[in-house]
Parts: structure tokens; C-alpha cells; sequence
């Protein structure tokens, strides 16, 4: 059976394996890192201390992007020693508390691991097709004719993702804005520039990669969808008509004001206590 992978932060609780009876050992995170991550690329691994009244020792909360490597990966390690002295306990979840509901976007650092793990280094390729300084554009940074001292910078960034063994192509666009506090310093000015571009760069790159879908076979095998429910004007433009949007003001910037991808948020919040059983599926 094919499974859907999304560059997003999982959201299912069929990816999300908990890992109980774990001895207290320096790094211990990186050593379940370790282990788990043969089965199948992680998002994340976090590791708590029981709550009073379980005892001593550890759980943790491991993440990974495939339900069906999830899978695998508890039936492989469920009662076994792994990298200590007595057995692991390690189930899926099917209840969470303080389960983040909302799906967020993957960072773009994130979503070039996983393009990596999934289509290979050579398997995929991105290019920024714009980045334009659109600071003052809307005149905030004008009031009554005076100009203030805090000042904005303000990039619009557009970024095209190509998968060329499977012939597709999407876009993405990104508007990152940083205050100034001191707008007649060159230099402060300069530094925050070069992070606001940073910024729209890895989150127009991001939101290129949201429109591909991956189809990962029984077999191993990856087959590759595009989402046209995502696609939107800039896809169907031109290069030279998407670089002439902005200057034209035909464009409007409202629209990829998108909120910061908090997606350490998604993580679970087990408040560092050991889960009820009935949380718990074998």
C-alpha cells in the first residue's frame, strides 16, 4: 500500500511513537536518534523524565515523517535492549494531549533533508527566480510626511523547485519583514537585510516544496504528485512577468504575509510526565 508524504510537520499520531523504560545516560536523545532513524527519516526525538511518581528514568517522543516506517520501526524495537541494559516498551500513539492540531510547513532546511532522503542529491534542484526589496512600498515607513527613525526592510523572494526525473516544477513566494531599531545606522541596516533576504529565500523555498507530493511505494519506490490545489497566479506567469508584478504594483504583498513557521510548536506536550496507558496502542 502507497503512503503520502508531505513536506510538513506530522501531524498523525499513526508517525509518533512513544519509548518508555529508558536508563538515564548522557545523550541519551542522540542515541535514540541513532536507532530510530534506521527505519526512516525523523522529524524529531524528545526525551523526558518520568514523572514521581513512575519512578526513575525516561520517555521519549519520536516523530517520523512515514506512519508505515513508524510502523516498522515498533515492531523491530518493542522489547528490546537497543543501547542499554534492559528492554525498551515502544508503542504508537493514539491519543495525545496537547496535540497541535494546525499542519505547519516544514523549514526549508527540513524540507531539503527529506527531498534529499527521498529523491537523492541529484534528484532535485532549486533556483531563486526574484528577490526585490519592497521596503516602503505601502509607505508605512511615512507618516505625515515625516520619516520615522525606526525603520523596516522589507523581501519579497520567488523560488522555483524542480524534480527533473519526474517532471515537475512548482513555485514559491515568500515576504520576510525585520525592524530597524536604528535606521541611520548603515551597518544595522545592512545586517538586517542580509537576514530578511535569508529569511524570504528558505521560506519562499519552502513554500515551493509544500505543492509536491510524495508517493512512497511498497516497493521502496518514490513517485512524485504535484498539488494543484496549491497552485495559484505566480505559477502560470512568466519569469519576466513575475519579476514585473512587484514593480508595477499589480501584486499584492498582503497575500504572502504568512505567519513564521513555528514548527517546534507542533511538538508534543506531554508536560515532561510518563502518559496514562490508555494513550498507549501495542
Amino acid at each position: 500500500m502507497a503512503e503520502v508524504v508531505e513536506f510538513r510537520v506530522p501531524a498523525g499520531s499513526a508517525q509518533t511513537l512513544l519509548v518508555w523504560g529508558l536508563e538515564p545516560e548522557p545523550g541519551l536523545e542522540h542515541s535514540l536518534f541513532s536507532a530510530f532513524s534506521k527505519f526512516g527519516p525523523l522529524y524529531s526525538v524528545r526525551a523526558h523524565r518520568n514523572a514521581a511518581v513512575a519512578g526513575p528514568g525516561y520517555y521519549a517522543i519520536i516523530k517520523f515523517y512515514s506512519a508505515g516506517d513508524a510502523s516498522r520501526a515498533q515492531r523491530a524495537c518493542n522489547g528490546q535492549r537497543l543501547f542499554q541494559k534492559s528492554p525498551l516498551k515502544v508503542c504508537v500513539c493514539t491519543k495525545q494531549k496537547g496535540f497541535q492540531q494546525q499542519v505547519l510547513a516544514l523549514n526549508s532546511n527540513k524540507c531539503q533533508e527529506l527531498a534529499n532522503h527521498y529523491l537523492g542529491f541529484n534528484g532535485w534542484s532549486s533556483r531563486i527566480i526574484t528577490l526585490q526589496n519592497v521596503s516602503g512600498f505601502d509607505g508605512e515607513n511615512e507618516e505625515l510626511g515625516k520619516t520615522l527613525q525606526k525603520r523596516s526592510v522589507k523581501y519579497l523572494c520567488a523560488v522555483e523547485v524542480t524534480l527533473p526525473n519526474h517532471g515537475v516544477r512548482t513555485r514559491g513566494i515568500a515576504l520576510c519583514e525585520a525592524d530597524v531599531e536604528n535606521g541611520e545606522d548603515p551597518l544595522e541596516f545592512v545586517t538586517a537585510s542580509r537576514r530578511v533576504q535569508k529569511l524570504a529565500v528558505g521560506k519562499a523555498l519552502s513554500s515551493a516544496f509544500q505543492k509536491i507530493l510524495l508517493i512512497v511505494l511498497e516497493n521502496g519506490k518514490v513517485a512524485v504528485e504535484y498539488d494543484s490545489t496549491l497552485e495559484d497566479l505566480t505559477d502560470s506567469l512568466t519569469e519576466e512577468e513575475l519579476k514585473g508584478l512587484v514593480q508595477v504594483s499589480e501584486l499584492s504583498l498582503e497575500q504572502f504575509d504568512l505567519e513564521e513557521e513555528e514548527e517546534v510548536l507542533s511538538d508534543l506536550s506531554f508536560d515532561d510526565e510518563l502518559p496514562s496507558r490508555e494513550v498507549l496502542s501495542n
